[in-house]
């Protein structure tokens, strides 16, 4: 195994957590402003829906490019270079005057974040290679701390009454700071450096019946999993707004409810999922999910909706990191490929969420129509069952340089 003395694993351990931490912040600056969004464009729940749903679309669309990308300027130029342009895009977001210009705006930024998220995962996976063990999960929970970190200042900046522009302008410059100053510490190198084998001999395998169907199984998991965050991150304020009545600072608090207990799931998963198991973890994720939703649902309350969305974030913590480790060491595939098409996938449930909610919700409610966050639930608990119980790891870089997680 390569040893990159240049770059020690402690301090790219470091420096890529700080690219999760700025993409999960970024566009969750902007949630908790939906509201007033909504409100300027004057929309309703349906057309609001399809203008969200223009982000996972940009995603899909860019998210094969994403490969392709890398292999030709590296996982680290592209994270970190990604996450400013992705910033300098949400800045039109506050100028948008009609709803198909907001929609193209998100089409752009989901278009850069799906190879931001990518190149990140992969140089993650770079880091996890020298540790020997996993940290996928911890990683993850950085960015659900991101997340949380975006979500409050959009709930501030809202309870404040402070101007879009201005809100998202400090957000863009701040972000990506930290994003420009954590490229310096990435690992360099070829990407597949830290593999134990060269991966010239897999990618002459052909692509067999076996690993098309995981992949298939690992996209639908990961696609819960966005559903579930993305019925937090569009419709958590809407639903306390609308349904419960609550003002705009108490309704940004949904999708922080839903991010702060993702964000202790994922914190705590590796240690979990050593002891239990992946397929364990994942399928009572599921059902703990499903369950905390449906009683949120069933007995509508401020502080039942917020232990509803706490449940589903706890629920699925641990769930896309399982299917992107999973699929990216499955066997007969070349490098990086299960971890891009299981990312690709998982964009559908990002697509598919938002105008399938509004939908519903104008026809019923949106509380029956958050009733996809159970469904979700239920489909993990139940095909959960293809992850294999245990984590594959390879040969440790070293205990000294090793720190716990």
């Amino acid at each position: 195994m390569t040893t990159l003395a240049a770059a020690p694993p402690r301090k790219a351990r470091a420096a890529v957590a700080a690219l999760f931490l700025t993409n999960g912040a970024v566009f969750f600056n902007v949630v908790p402003r939906f509201p007033q969004i909504k409100a300027d464009l004057g929309v309703s729940n349906a057309v609001f829906g399809t203008a969200l749903a223009a982000m996972p679309l940009g995603a899909l669309i860019a998210g094969l490019l994403a490969g392709a990308a890398i292999r030709r300027l590296g996982s680290a130029k592209v994270a970190s270079f990604g996450i400013v342009l992705l910033t300098a895009a949400t800045l039109a977001i506050p100028f948008a005057p009609h709803w198909l210009v907001f929609a193209a705006t998100l089409f752009v930024v989901g278009a850069l974040d799906s190879i931001v998220d990518v190149a990140q995962n992969a140089h993650g996976l770079r880091v996890q290679r020298l540790y020997g063990r996993s940290i996928l999960n911890s990683l993850h929970g950085v960015w659900s701390i991101g997340a949380v970190l975006g979500g409050l200042m959009g709930s501030a900046a809202a309870g404040l009454d402070l101007p879009l522009g201005v809100h998202l302008t400090v957000s863009a410059v701040l972000f990506s700071a930290i994003a420009l100053i954590a490229f310096r510490f990435l690992l360099p190198g070829a990407e597949d450096a830290e593999r134990a084998e060269p991966p010239a001999a897999s990618a002459k395998s052909r692509i067999g019946g076996t690993a098309v169907r995981m992949l298939a199984a690992l996209g639908v998991l990961a696609a819960a999993g966005a559903l579930v965050e993305d019925a937090g991150s569009s419709w958590g304020a809407l639903f306390f707004t609308e349904e419960l009545n609550t003002g705009a600072a108490t309704a940004g608090l949904a999708v922080v409810a839903l991010q702060t207990a993702m964000t202790v799931g994922r914190l705590l998963g590796d240690r979990v999922v050593d002891r239990f198991g992946q397929r364990t973890v994942v399928r009572v994720g599921g059902a703990v999910a499903a369950a905390g939703m449906g009683l949120a649902l069933i007995f509508p309350s401020v502080p039942a909706a917020l232990g509803g969305f706490a449940l589903a974030g706890l629920g699925v913590a641990t769930l896309v990191p399982a299917a992107m480790h999973t699929a990216d060491e499955l066997p007969g595939l070349s490098p990086g490929t299960g971890l891009t098409v299981v990312s690709w996938l998982l964009r559908g449930g990002f697509l598919l969420s938002p105008p399938l909610v509004g939908f519903v919700a104008d026809l019923s409610s949106l509380r029956v129509g958050l009733l996809s966050v159970v469904l979700a639930g239920l489909v993990t608990l139940v095909l959960g069952r293809v992850l294999v119980n245990r984590q594959t790891t390879t040969q440790p870089y070293g205990s000294s340089d090793s720190p716990a997680h």
